[in-house]
């Protein structure tokens, strides 16, 4: 490329960079500018996932470049036209994809135009009113015999003044299972003395350890879309592959789905579907009733129960109290005996809960129909005078506070009308069976459940919050099964899933952090492998801060990078038996030019 082309590509790369910096302090665009055909330039913010978070915890704002796709429609101008076929590439790349990578020599070109654009120096590129970009970063195809992957210009300044760049590069090997080849921390130090100048360095050791397959236990382990994990962060690092010491700071990652079969509260789980269900069928008029799996009709269950109370209203049933009881429980479990002690079974049952613990299993709206219709004959006879709970505002409530009186008032069973009532009762004992877990657990106190019990919203909000409170449940559950949490652990996750999940909706992907000592699950990550361990090599302080970092991961470090190899490391070692584990090894460096 001729000085005069340089000069040209540098002043137009300044240009683009800055109109989308000043599109995205508006907004973020949307799709990806195009830049001399062969590159794309996505801008990231602090509400998007940096690429590169794991090398360099710089500005929230940066330009990420990368291999554009072809299109003949491309505009040249790097306008983002709304047919442009090009835009169809996004910054996350797609299931099965990778973000296209550009050829290392194109990459340090590109840098090399940005460093002369932000140079003030660089005069004779008559560029009025210089603005200190963010900084810029490159995916590279790693085709260079150092295997770079990354290459990044950040601009260094005082004030509004540019004085420097700081030019960083990752590259990355692997995946190998040959610890023996693994650089040795002095020499590490050493290299980064002497490439920097520094007679101080100081390290930062960093290590990712996953949980489940360590501490699962035969059925009680967790669906495959679930993830515990723990990071640890500890200064003055010893040696490559070092055991975070106790006095480390840590971090629990906790990523649960619901409805593992495995799962101790999976019965509960899925009395949550047939109210899911329920809701449904009030909303698109379709219900997916459940495949009849009990030895007794729904009808048949109500009938009797109905039957069962009658009996003892007319004094023939007096004194069998402790097998009703018993009866009850068999009915309503939650969950199984073996975490009692963990989840309780309530005992205080009212009617209404009673009754959706019979009709949980009708299969048709017809038996539904029939089941409603025996019930409220026997209110409407006097035949039963069934106890109900205070604050219920179901219809099936009110039809039996007006039973009390002798007189009830008639209600047409067409239309969404039972599945309603039938999805009100569900609510009212749900709500009340993690009410009573929560509370139980002294997890939380009734007036931080307020927005998850309210009834002054509609029914399918209802039901919406109720599935959050057994995303909660899930968690708290899961964390006392498989990790052994007690009560100090177990409150304040409780208050980090509370506060998201009054602000948020339902997200079972949510990762839910909370800060731990390491002592705590130390037993579970002792005899693992790590899945990423990192050293930072630091000196300078301030802007002439430099640093160094080394990183072996089981999982590639750099989303686009390509390997024949990369599928060698799913057979690593579980639970750190057998055979070895595979790992990436990454390594990250910084270097700086001023200007002034």
């Amino acid at each position: 490329m001729g000085t005069e082309r340089r000069r040209e590509a540098a002043v137009g790369l300044y240009l683009t960079l800055l109109r989308i910096y000043e599109e995205g302090k508006k907004s973020v665009p949307e799709r990806p500018y195009l830049f001399e055909d062969d590159v794309e330039i996505c801008f990231i913010d602090g509400s998007c996932k940096s690429p590169v978070e794991r090398f360099w915890n710089g500005s929230s704002m940066l330009y990420v470049l990368q291999q554009a796709g072809r299109s003949e429609d491309s505009d040249p101008t790097g306008e983002p036209g709304a047919d442009d076929a090009l835009h169809t590439s996004q910054l996350t790349p797609t299931e099965g994809t990778s973000p296209a990578a550009l050829p290392v020599q194109r990459a340090k070109q590109l840098i090399s135009l940005y460093t002369m654009a932000q140079n003030p120096d660089m005069t004779h590129l008559k560029i009025s009113d210089l603005v200190v970009l963010p900084p810029l970063w490159i995916r590279c195809d790693g085709s260079d015999p150092e295997h770079t992957y990354w290459l990044g210009a950040e601009p260094l300044k005082a004030g509004n003044k540019i004085t420097g760049i700081s030019f960083h590069m990752v590259t990355c090997d692997g995946p190998t299972a040959d610890k023996t080849s693994f650089v040795n921390l002095e020499e590490l130090k050493t290299e980064h003395k002497v490439k920097h100048h520094s007679s101080v360095v100081t390290t930062k050791g960093f290590a990712q350890y996953e949980l489940i397959s360590a501490a699962a236990m035969d059925d009680t382990t967790l669906g495959s879309e679930s993830n515990i994990s723990i990071d640890i962060t500890w200064h003055t690092v010893d040696k490559i592959l070092q055991a975070p010491p106790l006095c480390s700071t840590a971090t629990l990652n906790i990523m649960l789905e619901s409805g593992d079969p495995r799962s101790p509260v999976y019965p509960l789980y899925r009395e949550l579907q047939f109210l899911l269900a329920l809701a449904e069928g009030l909303k698109t008029g379709v219900t997916e009733w459940p495949e009849h799996l009990e030895t007794q009709t729904a009808f048949e269950l109500v009938q009797e129960f109905l039957m069962d109370l009658k009996k003892k209203l007319d004094g023939c049933c007096v004194s069998g109290d402790k097998n009703e009881t018993e009866s009850i429980k068999s009915d309503t479990a939650a969950v199984d005996s073996s975490i009692k002690s963990i989840f309780s079974e309530r005992g205080d049952l009212d009617f209404a809960e009673q009754l959706w613990c019979k009709m949980r299993s009708v299969c048709s709206y017809q038996e539904l129909v029939e089941c409603l219709t025996l019930v409220i004959k026997f209110l409407e006879h006097g035949e039963i005078q069934p106890w109900i709970h205070q604050g219920s505002s179901s219809l099936l409530s009110k039809l039996i506070q007006q039973s009390y009186h002798g007189k009830v008032e008639a209600v047409s069973l067409s239309g969404i009308t039972p599945i309603q009532m039938l999805l009100e009762i569900g609510l009212d004992k749900m709500k009340k069976d993690y009410v009573s877990f929560f509370i139980g657990q002294e997890l939380t106190t009734l007036t931080y459940l307020d927005y998850f019990i309210s009834t002054s919203v509609d029914l399918q909000e209802q039901v919406h919050r109720v599935q959050k409170l057994h995303h909660m449940l899930e968690i708290m559950v899961s964390c006392t099964v498989l990790l052994q949490f007690k009560h100090e652990n177990l409150f304040p996750l409780t208050q980090t899933c509370l506060k998201y999940y009054k602000e948020n909706p339902l997200n079972e992907k949510q990762v839910f952090q909370l800060p731990i000592r390491p002592a705590f699950v130390k037993k579970f990550y002792q005899n693992d492998y790590p899945e990423m361990w990192k050293v930072d090599i630091t000196s300078g302080h301030g802007p002439k801060e430099v640093k160094t970092t080394w990183q072996v991961s089981a999982d590639p470090p750099v989303e686009h990078m390509t390997s024949n190899n990369t599928g060698l490391f799913c057979d690593s070692t579980f639970n750190g038996s057998s055979e070895e584990r595979m790992y990436f090894v990454a390594m990250a460096k910084c270097s700086q030019v001023h200007f002034t």
